[in-house]
């Protein structure tokens, strides 16, 4: 253990009265190549300069596994046990849990989790207006889906211009 780790780990169980866990604690030098580190639901890697320059930052974005998890919370929450709710409420329902999981995954660079997510909660309930009925659900004439969900409120993580919804 080295002097470093030694000093963390004092003022981690000293100052801050918290307890070590050692089966799961390590160090990880993240200048290694390759090296990265999940925690809280954030992964926290360094990347090289995306500008060319020979520098490296710390690159911080949701993990794969948070973003699963979403992805399983979003899915279970427009199954087709939902069939009977209206539309409205059904994304009055998605905003505000969406807007929690924006709230909490805005540090860093979480703008492609934002797309997967817009993405994925736009299909759900593409799927879902299609599955109420025998005839599959669409929306007016020259309206896209994009549009159709923007009508109806649907908050949109990764739009710059629904930025403000976000953290309304």
């Amino acid at each position: 253990m080295t002097v470093r780790e030694r000093y963390i780990e004092s003022k981690l169980e000293g100052k801050f009265q918290l307890e070590i866990n050692r089966e799961k604690a390590r160090v990880v030098d993240l200048r290694e190549k390759g090296a990265s580190l999940d925690f809280l639901g954030y992964t926290f890697r360094q990347d090289r300069d995306l500008k060319g320059r020979d520098r490296r930052y710390l690159n911080v974005f949701p993990s794969n596994k948070a973003v699963q998890r979403e992805r399983d919370k979003l899915h279970e929450m427009t199954n087709s046990h939902q069939c009977f709710k209206p539309i409205p409420e059904l994304i009055g329902e998605r905003n505000r849990h969406l807007k929690g999981w924006a709230n909490y995954f805005s540090f860093g660079y979480a703008t492609s989790a934002h797309w997967e997510i817009d993405w994925f909660v736009r299909g759900r309930l593409i799927r879902h207006l299609q599955r109420r009925s025998q005839r599959p659900f669409r929306p007016p004439e020259g309206v896209p889906w994009y549009r159709y969900f923007q009508q109806l409120g649907l908050v949109s993580l990764a739009r710059p211009t629904d930025a403000a919804n976000v953290n309304a």
